[in-house]
This record gives C-alpha cells, sequence and structure tokens, in this order.
C-alpha cells in the first residue's frame, strides 16, 4: 500500500500546542509532534468506537495488552505477559511515578545529558539530588562515559534513562546498553527507561528494549512505551509501563496517588489498532523520516554555515550546534529572524545554550519551507 506523508494538514485553530505557540507567521518546528495524519486503521477504529457513543471509563481488554504483547515479541523478541503492562496517560507521569515509589529522601537520580526537559526536571518534583552525565562526542557519535557513569550511581537510587535518546536521537547498540544495565545492577539503582521512540530507529537498527537484555535486569527495570510518537497519537494521553517484576509492579502502580488516573477508551482504541494493523503504515513511515534526515543532514551541511548536525538514529528530531555562528541565542535568532520556532538548547542541559532541536516530522515540502527560511535568515547577517 502507499500512504501519503507529503499533504500539509492545516492545524492552525485547532488548539494544537505546536501550532499554538507561535504568531501565526512562525513555522513550528519544536514540540515531539509530528505534521502527520494518524494511521488510517487507527482513524478507521477511531470512527467505529465513536459509533458506540458511550465514552465512559474504561479499562485495558485483552485485545489491547495481546496486540502489545504480540508487536513487542516480533519487533524485539522480548516476551511480555499481558498483566506485566500498566496503562497510564503518558510517559511523564510513568517516571515521576517511579522515582516517588523508589528513590529515598536524599538518594541522587542519575540521567545523561543532553536530555529531555521533564526528565531533567523530575527529581526536583520530588526533592531528589540530580546528577547530570554528559555524553561524549567522538568521530560523530555520542557514546556514554562508562566510568563518569559509573562514579554517578554510587548510592544512586535510579538512573532515567531515555533510548532512542531526545535529543540527539541516539540508539544504544548492545553492548553500550547492557553496560550501562550492568553499571545499575552494580550500584543497586533502579532503571527507569523511557523508550517512547523505540520503533523510530533508521539505517537497519533495531531498539533494544532494556529489560530484554537479561532477566536480572528486566527484574530492576521499568519500561515506559507508547504508541503515541510513532503513529502520531500523543494528544490521546495514553502510554504503558511494561513492569515485569510483580512486588515492582505492585508499588509502582500504587504511586499514581490520585494524581495519575486511568487513560480514555479512544487511547486504548487507538493504541491496539496501531500495534496490531499498522505495520506497512510504519515501514513506509520510517522510510519517509529517513529520507527527511537524510535530506536535512546535507541542506544543514550545504546551505546553513556554521550549523553543526550529526545524524541522528533515531526519532525525528535533529540536534544542531550553532556554536560557531557566534550567536548570543540561536534560538531567539532563528525565532526572530527566521521566523522558525525550535526548542531551545538550554531546555535539555545547561551547557547547551548554543543548540537547537529541529523537529523533521513533517512534510517534505514544509521541511523545506524551514530550511529556505533559516538559508535566508544567515545569509542577511
Amino acid at each position: 500500500m502507499s500512504f501519503d506523508f507529503d499533504t500539509i494538514h492545516s492545524r492552525l485553530g485547532t488548539g494544537s500546542t505546536k501550532w499554538s505557540r507561535y504568531p501565526d507567521d512562525v513555522l513550528p518546528m519544536w514540540i515531539a509532534d509530528m505534521d502527520f495524519a494518524a494511521p488510517p486503521a487507527v482513524l478507521h477504529a477511531l470512527r467505529e468506537r465513536l459509533d458506540q457513543q458511550i465514552l465512559g471509563y474504561s479499562v485495558a481488554g485483552p485485545q489491547v495488552r495481546e496486540a502489545i504483547v504480540a508487536d513487542l515479541w516480533a519487533k524485539y523478541a522480548w516476551r511480555v505477559q499481558p498483566d506485566e503492562l500498566l496503562f497510564l496517560p503518558g510517559v511523564e507521569p510513568g517516571f515521576n511515578m517511579a522515582l516517588h515509589a523508589f528513590v529515598q529522601p536524599g538518594q541522587p537520580v542519575v540521567l545523561q545529558t543532553p536530555n529531555y526537559r521533564p526528565i531533567r526536571l523530575a527529581p526536583g518534583h520530588w526533592n531528589l539530588p540530580r546528577v547530570e552525565v554528559p555524553f561524549e562526542l567522538r568521530n560523530g557519535e555520542y557514546l556514554t562515559p562508562l566510568p563518569a557513569l559509573r562514579t554517578a550511581l554510587s548510592g544512586a537510587g535510579a538512573l532515567l534513562l531515555s533510548n532512542p535518546h531526545n535529543p540527539i536521537g541516539k540508539v544504544f547498540p548492545h553492548e553500550e546498553l547492557l553496560a550501562v544495565a550492568n553499571a545499575c545492577l552494580d550500584s543497586g539503582a533502579l532503571i527507569i527507561s523511557d523508550e517512547i521512540h523505540a520503533q523510530l530507529c533508521f539505517d537497519g537498527r533495531r531498539h533494544i528494549p532494556t529489560a530484554s537484555l537479561s532477566p536480572e535486569i528486566a527484574q530492576r527495570t521499568i519500561t515506559l512505551m507508547s504508541a503515541s510518537k510513532a503513529y502520531n497519537v500523543a494528544g490521546l494521553k495514553t502510554c504503558f509501563a511494561v513492569v515485569q517484576n510483580a512486588e515492582v509492579r505492585k508499588r509502582f502502580n500504587a504511586a499514581r496517588c490520585g494524581m495519575v488516573d486511568s487513560v480514555s477508551p479512544l487511547g486504548l482504541e487507538a493504541t491496539r489498532a496501531a500495534y496490531s494493523q499498522c505495520g506497512e503504515w510504519l515501514a513506509a513511515l520510517l522510510q519517509y523520516l529517513q529520507a527527511n534526515r537524510d535530506y536535512l543532514f546535507d541542506a544543514v551541511h550545504s546551505r546553513l554555515p556554521g550549523v553543526v548536525m550529526h545524524a541522528p538514529q533515531g526519532t525525528f528530531l535533529a540536534w544542531l550546534d550553532c556554536s560557531a555562528l557566534g550567536l548570543n541565542d540561536p534560538h531567539a535568532f532563528f525565532l526572530e529572524q527566521a521566523k522558525v520556532g525550535l526548542s531551545a538548547g538550554i531546555e535539555f542541559c545547561d551547557d547547551s545554550q548554543q543548540f537547537v532541536r529541529l523537529n523533521f516530522g513533517c512534510p517534505r515540502a514544509m521541511l523545506e519551507e524551514g530550511v529556505q527560511r533559516m538559508e535566508r535568515a544567515l545569509s542577511q547577517r
């Protein structure tokens, strides 16, 4: 089947977070929300669900659980049981629940930087110390400095892991991921693994769920996943946690504390359809996103002098180094002079003031418009 990723759908006036933040003359390329229609099978399933006409409180039944379990096995050879899934209205509530349930007062929480802003803020919500371990850039690839990570994990309560990583687009290879997980086991730190971009890997790479590495690692891991990124249904606020240790699962679920509610019937139905009926659509999307990544990579190097981009291995996010431009604030420059709204690097790390994050999950014409605007602004400096 062929799928349409080139049509530009107007989202102005729809209440879209992405398209409401800036004035109408700004092209928004910031938040991790793709500008593609949801898969046809998902939209069809939602219409059928709406035909039932009643949208009461809902629980995740066998169909959605079995669809997820089958998908995890087919994609990652990861054997998960249906009762090991807990459903939440988002990954962010999930990692906050885990910190609240398992990390003791005063225990540090470790994360690698740059990192997704809600992950960086999460330890502070519970008055926990945050220890940041910067990635090392070697030959165009971001790598984990294992000695520094092991030092940081000494006495820590948890590691907040992002894989595939936001914002650098790193897909952890087996050896490195295993070394990180073993460092957590050696220190006694819980692994809280945000794997929301798991299905978006390029160049033939395959995501490796942290908990799939070994039974021992699975017992110390809470994995957070969702259909929201790969199938562009984030607004339906549905995610699931895979927790294979029964005692950990019980404590984690109890940490809802009246703040983290159930998910919507539409979110559950979209999740079921995504994981059971949208394989061809996802394959086509990955091909389109990889082509967008390659186009952007070439454009940055040939048309945006002073901007450096290392090709992301996954996600639909590009981490752009603007250090050579000599700007006080690259985010403000591109917003004001190019009318392109990007994510400011300072959100992801205190030392990333000279970076911006660009979302290339959009029709090619929209991506080209963004590049043209940035190119024009740089040429007129």
